[in-house]
């Protein structure tokens, strides 16, 4: 282990006087400024140091490591179950890692993931701390592992290297054999696309679109359609034949996506060339469409919510509007009394004036309620000619959830299956 008299000689070469840019903690030269020169050959390469000096600071440093490693995901954890990133102004733990923290964004899916693991399962910790399981296998057993389990899981995969958790995995759980799995590659028509064999099995569930930048403005996007959007992407070239001749995918990418932000933003924000007079409404959570086009331009579509430190939350997706004076208690929807918040920190303002215990339950009779009336959405699609994928696709999609009575989500699923919807008898109350 580093000793004060390295920490001193490193200080000796450092940038300033005296010494006062090198402290020890805990055996360890910890420098306020960055060395520079030949400082920063002494500070980080031990050029000074003996083998054996080399290899007890080598030593020190991986033991820190892994109880650094053990301490942040517990901290991590603390942070995430608390959500103290809504205070300080972050819509989730994962944005406060990437922009607060400057995690990479795979490194903070994977600490993030970790440090809730190791949270349902206390005895992770140590195992972290001691060297014994590495993030990496911790997070290949995340699958298998159970209150029951979680010790042997742990025995068994002490100090093995990620292959070596493989092969304890495959032992166990073993998979057929996969000889070739055909794959449709990307549709550039016309012609017809090619087949492309791969002697890999395919990767669990749907791969997630990846756009990678190729050149200044420009993306490459790789993502992965069933047969239906196939079938669409046919007709929307064949549709804009005349004006892209060239059916090339880009260009019908680009005007399908005009075509989809004008209907969304109309839906979302009541976006419009032509308002019309605002109709009353009996319902007191009725917001205005004047009022969500004047509080949308006004929040400039992002979350409006600002910590104490001055940062304001960044997000854009999962976007609401929020009440300053909760509808409860006779708040009114007005441009100056409403706000855009993004779903986290909705919540915690609503947390903040009710109770955390209140949200929770009210929360949690929510969710039972939405997935009542799933239940009886299903059979009642289904009761009307409509086949059960199409069925869960249609409430998923249209936003029946939302409504309070089962006929208001029936009507919402009918409509957005369309004409084929309209043709069918709704349900009567």
């Amino acid at each position: 282990m580093p000793t004060e008299s390295v920490a001193r000689r490193a200080s000796a070469n450092s940038v300033g006087e005296g010494g006062d840019d090198v402290r020890v903690d805990h055996g360890f030269p910890v420098f306020e400024r960055a060395p520079v020169g030949a400082s920063l050959m002494r500070a980080y390469l031990h050029e000074d140091a003996s083998d054996s000096a080399v290899s007890r600071g080598f030593d020190a440093v991986i033991s820190r490591e892994r109880t650094t490693t053990a301490e942040l995901l517990g901290y991590l954890a603390s942070f995430d179950a608390r959500k103290l990133y809504l205070p300080a102004g972050y819509p989730s733990m994962y944005a406060y890692c990437v922009e607060k923290l400057h995690f990479p964004e795979d490194t903070a899916v994977r600490r993030i993931q970790a440090a809730r693991l190791a949270r349902e399962f206390p005895a992770l910790f140590p195992a972290l701390a001691e060297g014994r399981i590495h993030v990496t296998g911790l997070l290949m057993l995340a699958p298998y592992l159970t209150s029951q389990n979680v010790d042997e899981w742990i025995e068994v995969t002490t100090y093995k290297s990620r292959s070596g958790v493989q092969e304890i995995l495959a032992a166990r759980f073993p998979k057929p054999a996969l000889l070739v799995d055909a794959v449709i590659s990307p549709v550039r028509l016309p012609p017809p696309a090619p087949v492309r064999v791969m002697t890999t099995p395919a990767p669990q569930g749907p791969p997630r679109a990846t756009a990678i930048p190729v050149a200044p403005s420009q993306f490459d996007l790789h993502v992965r359609i069933d047969q239906s959007t196939h079938d669409k992407l046919r007709r929307a070239q064949e549709l804009l034949s005349h004006a892209v001749p060239s059916g090339h995918l880009a260009q019908v990418l680009d005007r399908a996506l005009d075509a989809l932000l004008a209907k969304l933003e109309k839906r979302k924000f009541a976006a419009t060339d032509k308002p019309r007079r605002p109709r009353a409404s009996a319902r007191a959570r009725h917001t205005p469409a004047r009022v969500k086009r004047a509080v949308w331009t006004r929040d400039q579509g992002q979350c409006a919510f600002v910590s104490q430190d001055g940062h304001r939350c960044q997000a854009r997706r999962f976007l609401e509007y929020d009440h300053v004076d909760p509808v409860a208690r006779g708040g009114a929807a007005t441009v100056d009394r409403m706000r855009l918040r993004c779903r986290g920190h909705n919540q915690f303002e609503a947390e903040k004036v009710f109770g955390t215990r209140f949200m929770h339950e009210k929360r949690r009779l929510h969710r039972l309620k939405r997935h009542r009336l799933e239940e009886e959405l299903l059979p009642g699609l289904r009761g009307l000619g409509t086949g059960l994928a199409e069925a869960r696709h249609a409430i998923e999609r249209s936003g029946a959830l939302q409504y309070s009575s089962l006929e208001e989500s029936m009507r919402a699923a009918l409509r957005f299956l369309g004409p084929k919807g309209a043709r069918m008898v709704p349900m009567t109350a």
